[in-house]
């Protein structure tokens, strides 16, 4: 019983997790079965995320050490966000990840500013926390399939949703203390795998 009670938190950990970060396929055997089931990116666009943002990750802090760049891959399409020094590094860090096997297409919301303090920083990992958690009581949409990205107070979302699904979303989030802006970067998508699986 205390096994079913440890297993059931751990799979409740991983799912909220998921929203903005995802976990190495290898996690092990039915935590990361559960993770990939409740994403809709096929088993082998979730793996080639992983690669992405590791690789691009690591060119980003050996090739731009003095900027602060973060990176996410979902559905090959990979977000950048945080700041660089010029906009000829912004061009550069762009270029970079489209040199990276896999990825379709980049999101460049790079600005050209000052590195952010980690009040802000801090402040950011707050709001995003705070989002997940209007998102999990909200309704009309999947939260579990949908990955939030904070920077400097611009809250971005990404996931395979419907239009509907996404417009309901956005306007949770829209609504959340903190929340200057609400950026979506869906891919819309006409019919929820599910439904589609019964028809």
């Amino acid at each position: 019983m205390m096994q079913n009670r440890l297993l059931a938190l751990l799979l409740a950990t991983i799912t909220a997790t998921s929203l903005s970060a995802c976990l190495p396929l290898v996690a092990g055997g039915v935590a990361a079965s559960a993770l990939v089931a409740a994403d809709r990116r096929t088993s082998g666009a979730y793996v080639e995320d992983q690669g992405i943002e590791l690789k691009a990750t690591r060119q980003t802090s050996e090739r731009f050490a003095g900027s602060h760049v973060n990176l996410t891959s979902y559905n090959r399409t990979v977000l950048l966000t945080g700041e660089a020094l010029d906009e000829a590094q912004r061009q550069e860090i762009e270029l970079m990840v489209r040199g990276i096997p896999n990825v379709q297409r980049v999101d460049n919301h790079l600005v050209v500013a000052p590195v952010s303090p980690m009040a802000q920083r801090n402040n950011d990992a707050w709001i995003t926390t705070k989002v997940r958690a209007r998102l999990l009581e909200g309704k009309g949409y999947p939260p579990q399939t949908i990955k939030v990205v904070t920077e400097r107070g611009v809250v971005y979302l990404l996931g395979l949703v419907t239009t509907s699904e996404g417009a309901a979303a956005a306007d949770v989030v829209s609504k959340t203390s903190g929340v200057q802006q609400v950026v979506t970067l869906f891919e819309t998508i006409s019919t929820p795998p599910n439904t589609q699986a019964a028809n």
